[in-house]
């Protein structure tokens, strides 16, 4: 059995529809996906009720109800005959019918295969979390997670990897067991690892564009003349963090400068780095800093302003009183907002506001909001992030699913009311073992949003396959079209980095740093591309997205540099960027 190469849908939707859309991938190798035959491959999943109804616009769905317990309600079926050899994609497995009550769809498969799960789901009441859940051989993988809504459908979007070949089990879940969940348009879709990465590939091209430079003097074409094109900002940038030993350490600085064009200071914008004690500032160490980053013309995120987690706070200001909290947190970021203002291209609000609460337990609920409407006012120039983890580390962690990070959102965007696409969401993806199908989902849903998009502390636990596992994530990140930049969280220590270096203490690179400077090459960040005009005066590359200066040399010693923009492509494959250039 051969399966046929499928194209990745990057869609995904974040509204609460009147009616659901159609199954993606014609529901992939769920059985009725829409069921339209009734309950035909769908069965009762523990102590539930299962019902197949129509809506009045034609829509046909199944309902749980009288559920008792979190996991009941409907699952889905695919019966296979015993003893049978199948391949799939160059897999060979046998698959034995499983006489468990929980029998749903049997996935076939091992670490080669990913699986792509969209559905959407509705409650009788309230807005509970809904969640869909594989048990597999080795145990259950939670692939999707949403807020689920009465009166309209909400999307259900995840994946997973199977580590095991054998049944998986399909089923939906809710804690809470008084609401009826419907359930619609659901579609599995599997894929190989090689065809995952040919999304990377079709990505790619759809990042660049041909240009076409003509050079001439007196409106007369200048054959030969020698063409080199520099890229100075990359439209999808990938930097890295850095720390205050970058100021006195020469191969430091010059392993760092040379390679990227984005950073953010590890801890040296962090409030208890600025005011160790109260009213007492030093931006002295920070301000250096900022110093060699203008040198080389490497650009700055904010990070940042205020941090929820009770550990990183100055020590003076938890003994705090309420109203002298508010007054603290004011001034800080007044100070240090209006200190960078016009030198940084983002800003790291409220550090983890999902996962601790140090500022709402003693300013109330709304801090988080008042404090991003404070920040727009000092700065409505640059974005404003919402920087979490395991949004995309770890499905498990109900804090920080897509569905919760969108609802923290939602909220801020509220308070800022007409400056609310200053918005931008920071994903801190500081990961053990990827999850490639959860990353991407994961990604198509905030990229709903519209809003920027950014990776901002990616590091991956050490292991043997730590190189790997990070060259998987980089490539996730900048192949997505709704990621818009990328920061590697190593900053170099003697005593060691974070959670992952890039060199050694000699600035050699380790695995780590191989991977990191191939990627960069690959994708044209700080490269330069040489050439010569034709017998007509063309020459012609295939650019990424980003600004550019272009270098020519004339035949007869004349040479002249122009800076040029690539916008991103929307135009037909065919179309190409001309740039003129007179001698």
């Amino acid at each position: 059995m051969k399966v046929k190469a499928v194209s990745y849908d990057y869609t995904a939707s974040i509204e609460c529809l009147a009616q659901p859309h159609k199954a993606q991938y014609g529901g992939g190798i769920i059985k009725n996906p829409e069921f339209n035959e009734g309950l035909n491959g769908w069965s009762t999943f523990g102590n539930a009720i299962i019902q197949h109804r129509n809506e009045s616009n034609g829509n046909k769905f199944v309902v749980a109800r009288k559920r008792s317990q979190p996991q009941a309600g409907v699952s889905h079926k695919l019966y296979l005959q015993n003893n049978l050899l199948y391949t799939f994609s160059g897999i060979t497995f046998i698959c034995y019918p499983n006489s468990s009550s929980y029998v749903a769809i049997c996935l076939y498969s091992n670490f080669n295969l990913f699986s792509s799960l969209k559905a959407w789901v509705q409650v009788s009441e309230g807005k509970p979390l809904v969640t869909a859940v594989f048990k597999t051989a080795t145990g259950l993988k939670r692939a999707a997670v949403t807020v689920a809504e009465s009166g309209c459908w909400s999307m259900l979007k995840g994946g997973l990897t199977v580590d095991a070949s054998g049944p998986a089990q399909l089923f939906f879940e809710s804690h809470d067991t008084s609401v009826e969940i419907w359930v619609d348009s659901v579609s599995l879709q599997p894929f190989t690892h090689e065809e995952w990465n040919s999304h990377h590939v079709d990505n790619i091209e759809k990042t660049k564009r041909r240009v076409r430079i003509r050079v001439d003097a007196q409106g007369n074409p200048v054959a030969n003349s020698k063409i080199s094109i520099k890229q100075k900002v990359s439209g999808k940038p990938v930097g890295c963090a850095t720390n205050n030993n970058i100021l006195n350490n020469a191969g430091y600085q010059n392993w760092f400068t040379s390679r990227f064009t984005h950073t953010t200071f590890e801890n040296e914008m962090k409030w208890y780095s600025n005011e160790p004690s109260r009213g007492k500032e030093d931006y002295s160490i920070s301000d250096s800093m900022m110093a060699i980053m203008k040198q080389h013309n490497i650009a700055v995120r904010g990070h940042n302003i205020l941090w929820e987690d009770p550990h990183y706070q100055p020590s003076w200001v938890p003994s705090l009183g309420q109203n002298d909290l508010w007054a603290a947190v004011s001034n800080r970021m007044k100070s240090v907002m209006t200190k960078y203002k016009g030198q940084l291209i983002g800003w790291d609000v409220v550090n983890e506001n999902l996962h601790f609460n140090f500022f709402e337990s003693k300013l109330g609920a709304g801090a988080s909001s008042t404090f991003y409407k404070m920040a727009s006012s000092i700065d409505s120039s640059v974005p404003l992030f919402l920087n979490e983890f395991n949004t995309l580390e770890e499905k498990g962690d109900s804090k920080t699913t897509p569905a919760k990070y969108l609802s923290k959102l939602w909220e801020i965007q509220k308070a800022l009311g007409a400056n609310y696409k200053q918005m931008a969401i920071g994903l801190e993806c500081h990961f053990d073992v990827p999850n490639l199908p959860y990353i991407r989902s994961s990604l198509d849903t905030l990229a709903a949003t519209k809003l920027p998009i950014w990776l901002t502390e990616i590091d991956v636990k050490n292991s043997p396959n730590q190189a790997t596992y990070l060259e998987q994530v980089l490539r996730e990140g900048h192949n997505h079209p709704g990621v818009s930049g990328m920061i590697i969280w190593s900053a170099w220590r003697p005593e060691g980095c974070y959670r992952m270096c890039l060199t050694d203490n000699n600035f050699n690179n380790l695995a780590t740093g191989n991977v990191v400077d191939k990627l960069l090459k690959e994708w044209g960040i700080k490269a330069t591309l040489e050439g010569q005009t034709d017998a007509h005066g063309f020459f012609e590359a295939s650019l990424f997205h980003g600004e550019y200066e272009v270098e020519i040399s004339g035949p007869a010693n004349t040479s002249l540099s122009q800076s040029f923009k690539v916008e991103p492509r929307h135009e037909p494959d065919h179309q190409i960027m001309l740039l003129q250039v007179s001698t």
